[in-house]
């Protein structure tokens, strides 16, 4: 019985290259405009949550309306930057997540097709090794070991969380 591809793509040389080139160019144009901060300061600095957000917003919108209430320590156009900036940058943050989960999800399936049929193979190694085919109890046994661990005789699948011991491969 033939198992199910959940999922048939390929990327041509020319496509990778293309992709890779398309990264190089945004990580050329993030240089130096953005930071990478540490876990403490991304505690420190946080985020701010929807209701914050608009905070900002009727707080931009009442600066705009009453110029003269703005605190003189407070610069309004570094203000205004910031503002426009962090709009473009989530819209960025939004287009890329979508483009993530898209290539994680794609991996999630490929990887699933490619343990599926690496289990196929090891299935029929061992009947080969069973039978006595030339070779094959070699390749048989450096598999076998793969499905060893702490536990007993168990390895733990890609889908995570989900064991399978040799017995119930064959």
């Amino acid at each position: 019985m033939s198992l199910k591809n959940l999922i048939n793509v390929s990327f041509t040389e020319e496509e990778v290259t293309a992709l890779t080139g398309h990264l190089t160019g945004i990580e050329q144009i993030l240089e130096g405009k953005t930071v990478n901060l540490t876990a403490e300061e991304r505690t420190k600095y946080g985020r701010i949550a929807n209701q914050n957000k608009l905070l900002v917003d009727k707080a931009k919108n009442y600066m705009k309306q009453h110029p003269d209430w703005i605190p003189s320590f407070l610069d309004k156009d570094r203000f205004d930057r910031d503002y426009v900036t962090r709009g473009q940058v989530e819209e960025m943050i939004q287009l890329l997540e979508n483009y993530t989960q898209q290539l994680v999800d794609t991996k999630t399936l490929l990887d699933h097709d490619n343990y599926s049929n690496a289990l196929s193979f090891h299935r029929k190694i061992r009947f080969l090794a069973e039978e006595d085919e030339p070779g094959s109890k070699t390749v048989y046994n450096d598999m076998k070991l793969l499905f060893r661990s702490r536990r007993g005789n168990t390895t733990i699948s890609a889908d995570e969380g989900d064991t399978t011991s040799e017995e119930e491969v064959a």
